[in-house]
């Protein structure tokens, strides 16, 4: 038959809709009973409007329409809506899809996909007044009311439109034959793909619509347009400086580099420490291994070999551990000089250098130092002892670490046994959060290679100067620039172009950003948005345009504090400088730059105020410290760690001397004043906490010279009272808080706080009170401070003097007057304070328990005036035992420990290994090897030293 050699493929003509505006208007079939539309679309946005039509008579309308990447409709009729069906799902993923729409006999039907499943019925009594189909949109002239929508129109593109079973011809569209419309590009589906490529960085998610993408960075670890910046700081040291206390922290080591975050332990003492663990931190026991056997242990660490090389690299130190016990094990066989025990770092390399050595030297920590047990070998284990010995140290060769294996091969002979325990990584210090530089002159510049940022560029630094103005950096191209300069004393512009015109990101801050304090920049630029924050002040940011070019492309040298010209150079000092997440060595390149030196002094202007309750600043050529010796609290910053406890027993004191008085008792008052003069305050500052049930207490006193004084005591009614008497000639003004008893057992926080006459009073934390003095606002000559009992003859009233015949029983905990800490001072340093205790004293920590008894935590230090018999009369009763009842007890233990160290004495007398056996039995129930081998090492010392001494 008649037949051709081709086959013809129907016409596919797309018509795309550019804008929210564009529409299509198609002539419908008008006096039919059933409606039948379908066609074909895709785009990338998840609202948008398809299709719409008037009901008959122009009572109402209908919409098909995306929302949230579905196809619904919409019928409404004179005001309510009479059905709202919808079909399908994620369909603004970019991809053809079929829509299908029938109405026959009140019935609607949206089929998507020609999916049975992703298909919706309704019954409804309407009719279609088919004479006009809306795609895409509705004209923008004339009132079609079931146009406004609050979803806009259709962005994407359409085919196959067909209206009762008849193809539409775009062509003949086009050519106003048929049909109208706006804002189209027929015979092209202009969809761009967004998100190919994907600049979402570091694992974000790309979506997008008609115009952008949009990145999610939920659980990346980064931020901003294209989760590009980390949330997390670099190191530990960085995490420090903006007051965070020891635990743990996720540290991004590399920054907004390829290498994401992870999570060490962050040691906060004067120097930083971050904690890497392993897989295998338990001692571990070798036997039966040789060289045909060997044992092979692998180190896994809580990070990447690349994440932990980005963290050693930024430390300025650090070292791990490594025990290794031996009994007839050898580390090296003599005979041939090879090693019988090795190790591999993290370059995969084989070490055979021990823990305390140095690398290429075969030799272990005793070898170094000349004090092995055999002179003749460089390490203990050589000597091959039938016992237990170790070579034990920390491995520092940044290099080298850290230890990813362990091969054992000398532990298969008789008696022979080996044991090995490697500690975690250890990392001290952050070398490039304090590298800085000075900038002496306006023509001084440090230059670097060129910075490649093409498609994302982060710069970050902290700076400080008292110049109003000057380049922080610039890097320039052909046409396209980067720059970050001071532009006025408070407003700092980053300004940039990638080919679409210059751009500027201007920041404007309240307070003068040359304050010669450290301020902290930040800048980013990507291909969607530029941004720039200093210091806490809100981002401000500046959206890229849709279509513009998106390249930076640099080609000269980096210019950091100055520019190419020498002309707008930046005065004062630029630190922790970071590209990319890269750090810049500032110092080294300053160390052969003229007009620029290395580092920058004057930390304590910034970070100063780190240092709470009285810690003292203290200056470091790299950052600084914090001195909490006259502070009641410890820790990096005096504000956490231990809190300075003590128990105080019937008759005890604590003076602390404000200064030598020397001998006064026959000099006049006004020579007193005058030589005193330097000691008059207008203001303190005090807190301390206290437990008791003793009423009624003094808890502090201060003197003075001129016969005025504060004391804070607890009334026989529990209410705490402060006392001043700044007038000798006045009766002292009295305030009371007494909403509830002080007394009662419980932990109780104070805070007082004067400002000459006014006088501020805080309890617990929220009960905060006001007071105006009346007897003055000096307090002149200050003399002393005492805690407990006042020993001294006194010139003080009544209630004060009725506190005082008790003293104080019970605990006081964090004692701070002003910048002095007398509990601290008696405890840690009663050498050299001028502090004097009499009476029974001992430290406690009873300042951080919540039960009313904490008599049995007074074990650590123990001070006692042995110049004269001290009548300590009884111990504090708490809230369940009565006096007699703890000096029973008291005897009753004292009986028990006598009773028990005479037993022991006579078993250790009577048999002389029984130590030893029962050092063995004992270790039975323990479950580390480490507990065994120890025990085993306590044996082989009992026997070969045949100790004569045994402690308890």
């Amino acid at each position: 038959g008649n037949m051709s050699f081709s086959c013809l493929e129907p016409q596919l003509v797309p018509v795309t809709f550019v804008s929210s505006s564009s529409f299509l208007a198609l002539r419908g079939t008008s006096g039919q009973d059933e409606v039948f539309v379908s066609f074909q679309f895709r785009t990338w946005n998840k609202e948008g409007l398809l299709l719409s039509s008037k009901l008959h008579q122009s009572l109402g309308g209908f919409l098909l329409y995306l929302s949230d990447g579905r196809v619904k409709i919409n019928i409404h009729k004179t005001g309510r809506v009479l059905s709202d069906i919808a079909a399908g799902a994620g369909l603004n993923n970019g991809q053809w899809h079929s829509v299908s729409l029938s109405v026959k006999r009140n019935r609607v039907t949206v089929r998507v996909d020609n999916d049975v499943t992703a298909s919706a019925h309704a019954f409804i009594p309407l009719q279609i007044d088919s004479d006009v189909f809306y795609f895409g949109g509705c004209p923008s002239s004339g009132n079609i009311s079931e146009c406004n929508t609050s979803f806009g129109g259709f962005q994407g593109c359409m085919r196959l439109i067909s209206i009762g079973n008849k193809a539409v011809d775009m062509i003949s569209i086009q050519q106003n034959d048929f049909g109208n419309f706006s804002d189209l590009q027929i015979d092209l589906c202009g969809i761009t793909d967004r998100c190919l490529p994907n600049y979402c960085e570091h694992g974000g998610e790309c979506s997008q619509s008609w115009n952008s993408f949009h990145c999610n960075c939920a659980n990346t670890g980064y931020k901003g347009a294209t989760c590009h910046y980390p949330i997390y700081e670099q190191s530990c040291e960085a995490y420090k400086h903006r007051g965070n206390t020891s635990g743990f922290y996720n540290i991004d080591s590399d920054g907004s580099g390829p290498l994401g975050p992870f999570l060490v332990y962050c040691n906060m003492t004067d120097a930083t420490w971050t904690i890497i663990q392993h897989n295998s931190t338990n001692l571990t026991r070798v036997k039966n291994a040789n060289r045909e056997n060997p044992h092979t242990v692998f180190f896994k660490y809580s990070a990447s070999l690349d994440q932990l090389q980005a963290t050693i690299n930024l430390a300025d130190h650090c070292e791990q551990e490594l025990a290794y016990y031996c009994k007839k094990s050898r580390l090296l066989d003599k005979s041939d000089g090879m090693p019988l025990s090795w190790w591999i770092g993290r370059t995969n390399e084989t070490h055979t250098y021990w823990g305390g050595s140095l690398p290429a030297v075969q030799k272990c920590a005793c070898g170094l130092e000349g004090s092995c047990i055999d002179s003749q070998h460089y390490c203990n284990c050589d000597a091959d002892r039938d016992e237990w010995t170790n070579d034990t140290g920390f491995l520092s060769y940044k290099d080298h670490l850290p230890v990813t294996e362990i091969v054992i091969t000398d532990a298969d002979r008789p008696n022979s046994e080996a044991a090995y325990k490697l500690g975690p990584l250890l990392c001290r210090g952050d070398r490039t959060f304090w590298n800085s530089a000075s900038f002496n002159t306006e023509t001084s510049y440090l230059h670097f290679p060129t910075f490649h940022g093409e498609f994302s560029a982060d710069v970050s630094f902290f700076f400080k100067t008292t110049a109003s103005s000057g380049v922080f950096l610039e890097n320039l191209g052909i046409q396209d620039f980067i720059r970050i300069e001071l532009q006025s004393p408070s407003e700092v512009v980053f300004s940039f172009d990638v080919g679409n015109g210059p751009s500027e990101v201007i920041v404007q801050s309240r307070n003068s950003l040359n304050d010669n304090q450290w301020h902290y920049v930040k800048a980013e630029r990507n291909v969607k948005e530029a941004s720039l924050q200093i210091d806490q002040l809100p981002q401000r940011s500046h959206s890229a345009p849709p279509d513009g070019h998106i390249r930076l492309q640099l080609n000269s040298q980096l210019f950091v504090g100055g520019t190419a010209s020498r002309q707008k150079g930046f005065l004062g000092c630029i630190r922790s400088l970071r590209l990319n997440g890269m750090a810049l060595d500032l110092e080294e390149r300053a160390k052969i730059t003229p007009g620029v030196e290395p580092g920058c002094p004057g930390h304590c202007s910034s970070y100063g105020n780190l240092c709470h309750n009285g810690g003292k600043c203290r200056e470091k050529y790299s950052g600084f410290s914090c001195d909490c010796t006259f502070s009641a609290y410890a820790g990096p910053f005096c504000n956490k760690g231990k809190h300075i406890a003590a128990y105080f027993w019937t008759g005890t004191s604590v003076t602390y001397n404000f200064q030598e008085y020397y001998t006064l008792a026959k000099n006049s008052s006004s020579h007193a004043s005058s030589f005193y003069a330097d000691m008059t305050l207008t203001r303190e500052a005090i807190t301390f906490a206290f437990r008791t049930t003793r009423t009624p207490s003094l808890l502090l006193y201060v003197s003075s010279f001129y016969k005025e004084y504060l004391s804070v005591i607890l009334t026989r009614n529990g209410d705490l009272q402060i006392r001043y008497k700044l007038d000798s000639h006045q009766d002292p003004d009295v305030f009371s808080i007494s909403f509830k008893s002080m007394a009662d057992g419980q932990l109780q926080h104070v805070k007082i706080n004067r400002e000459e006459e006014t006088l501020f009073v805080e309890v617990n934390r929220n009960e905060r009170m006001r007071f105006i003095l009346s007897s003055g606002t000096e307090f002149n000559a200050i003399k002393s401070l005492t805690l407990g009992k006042i020993l001294e003859n006194s010139d003080v009233d009544e209630e004060t003097m009725k506190a005082n015949s008790q003293g104080f029983v019970g605990c006081l905990s964090s004692v701070q007057f002003n910048h002095i800490a007398p509990l601290k001072a008696a405890l840690h340093h009663s050498s050299t304070a001028p502090v004097i205790v009499k009476g029974r004293f001992t430290e406690s920590n009873c300042g951080t328990l919540t039960g009313a008894d904490s008599t049995s935590s007074e074990t650590t230090h123990s001070f006692a005036d042995h110049s004269g018999p001290i009548d300590e009369g009884k111990p504090l009763a708490n809230a369940i035992r009565s006096d007699s009842a703890i000096i029973g007890g008291v005897i009753a233990v004292v009986i028990f420990i006598l009773l028990c160290i005479t037993a022991i004495a006579i078993r250790i007398y009577k048999k002389k290994g029984i130590y030893s056996k029962n050092e063995a039995k004992g270790s039975e129930n323990e479950d580390s090897a480490e507990s065994a081998l120890k025990s085993e090492l306590s044996m082989q010392n009992t026997d070969n030293e045949n100790q004569k001494e045994y402690f308890f």
